[in-house]
């Protein structure tokens, strides 16, 4: 069976196959997790199978929530589908939106719940081969400056939510709230 994402079609929040709302470049809920231990951020290359940007860096763990799936639940089953990852504190960093061509003429035209992790050591994830080809954990200025001269290899979410949402992503806060995953 396909998976249905929600979508917003003529002003309503509708179940649309997540495949038809990227074909149809319709705007739908996301969810994107960043695990941080101090400076550094934990990223994952996508694996080749992906129906899109199979191959390139992305964030620690982005997806689509099931319909009537809670931002926040969705971030905890994917951390553990993809990365293997249960148990981190989840800090809710509000909502971005993008839009953005992903080839093969899919367009991800995205509402995002932000979510960051902080870890005290940097933790090993047991990627899911079938979602991640491989993890690194890479300080975010040698982020910036390896996107910079190769975007190619990062999916162009993880360029928008450094190039235009940084301060949002990974400043600190004064009502951070921790929703234990």
């Amino acid at each position: 069976m396909s998976e249905m994402i929600p979508t917003w079609l003529g002003g309503d929040l509708v179940a649309v196959e997540k495949l038809e709302a990227h074909r149809r470049g319709l705007r739908h809920k996301a969810v994107s997790v960043f695990v941080l231990h101090g400076e550094e951020v934990l990223i994952q290359r996508r694996a080749l199978g992906k129906y899109h940007t199979p191959g390139l860096w992305a964030n620690s763990c982005c997806t689509h929530p099931r319909w009537g799936e809670a931002g926040i639940d969705c971030a905890r089953r994917r951390l553990a589908e993809e990365l293997g990852i249960k148990g981190l504190c989840l800090h809710p960093r509000g909502e971005v939106e993008y839009r953005a061509d992903v080839g093969g003429g899919l367009i991800e035209h995205e509402l995002v719940e932000v979510f960051v992790a902080h870890v005290a050591q940097r933790i090993t994830p047991r990627p899911n081969p079938e979602e991640v080809m491989a993890v690194e954990w890479v300080s975010r200025a040698a982020l910036m400056a390896r996107i910079a001269s190769t975007p190619a290899v990062y999916t162009p979410w993880l360029q928008i939510y450094l190039e235009r949402h940084a301060a949002q992503i990974f400043g600190v806060t004064e009502n951070t709230v921790e929703i234990r995953a």
